[in-house]
């Protein structure tokens, strides 16, 4: 039996490639009934008799996946947020960030349109770059006008199977095609009406960029935290977590115990206000989401 990787997956159809090529499959039948959907990064066992026959035969054991968009096997997820058009979110991307960490994937925020910023919005971009590279995280501010701010991203994507993620509309589709001229992905101008970009993207598939693999995939529909509980929160903020050794109470939730070594960071301005903000706001969804399972 043959081995390789789901590359794209589409209208029911799945593309493993591997040193031969690359195989057009469908899956075995008994897949639905062991409740396994392939996905596009999974190593796979296959037969084919031909490039377009084939049939995925066994998926191997995951190190992690996302729902939205569907894919697994992850190394890295580029966070694409744009600095205008639509305007930049940090609620949005410290929700993009929990959605990465919990799955531990090693993020990296690009933060696009870059040339379409006046002087004011890009010294407040440097800042928010200054705010997440002291947190921990890479920050490039790029440009698909400016060659070599695009070229930045070649070391970051070697070796590693990478996942572009971001809202619709901020240049998720034109990275990609500036980094892999050729490419000719569909790119959509935003709606001035509605302030957001049409989905572009419609299925998942893995592109050879330099030396890596980078998905293309479907903007983000929902954000929701399903399936995490409390004590799943705090660990996806780095900078809470190095802290929370030294709270009073074991568990501490960092919101109302006393002796909370999170908080005093938070007051003595080493934890920007408003991560931690976006974490109280957070953890108040999870546990509506947990009452209303429970009732």
């Amino acid at each position: 039996m043959a081995k390789g990787m789901i590359v794209k997956a589409l209208s029911g159809f799945y593309y493993v490639r591997n040193e031969e090529g690359l195989f057009q499959c469908r899956g075995r039948g008994n897949f639905r009934k062991r409740q396994i959907k392939p996905l596009v990064g999974d190593e796979v066992e296959f037969e084919a008799e031909n490039r377009t026959d084939g049939y995925i035969l066994d998926v191997f054991p995951r190190k992690n996946e996302l729902i939205r968009p569907p894919i697994a096997n992850i190394d890295q997820a580029i966070l694409v947020f744009s600095a205008i058009e639509p305007d930049f979110s940090p609620l949005l991307l410290d929700r993009f960030l929990v959605h990465i960490e919990v799955n531990r994937i090693e993020p990296l925020i690009v933060i696009s349109k870059m040339d379409l910023a006046d002087a004011a919005l890009k010294q407040k971009m440097e800042q928010v770059k200054k705010r997440y590279e002291q947190i921990g995280y890479p920050v490039l501010l790029s440009s698909t006008v400016e060659m070599n701010k695009m070229e930045a991203l070649f070391p970051y994507i070697a070796k590693k199977v990478s996942v572009v993620a971001g809202q619709s509309g901020v240049g998720k589709s034109s990275l990609l095609n500036s980094l892999q001229p050729g490419l000719n992905i569909e790119t959509n101008h935003i709606s001035t009406h509605l302030g957001r970009g049409k989905h572009t993207t419609r299925h998942v598939e893995l592109l050879s960029i330099g030396e890596g693999l980078v998905a293309d995939t479907p903007g983000f529909s929902s954000l929701d935290f399903t399936g995490m509980d409390m004590q799943d929160l705090a660990p996806c903020f780095p900078e809470m977590e190095e802290r929370a050794a030294d709270c009073k109470f074991r568990g501490c939730t960092h919101t109302a115990e006393p002796g909370c070594a999170v908080k005093e960071a938070v007051e003595a301005g080493e934890i920007e206000e408003s991560r931690y903000k976006h974490y109280q706001q957070f953890l108040e969804e999870i546990k509506n989401q947990k009452r209303r399972y429970d009732s």
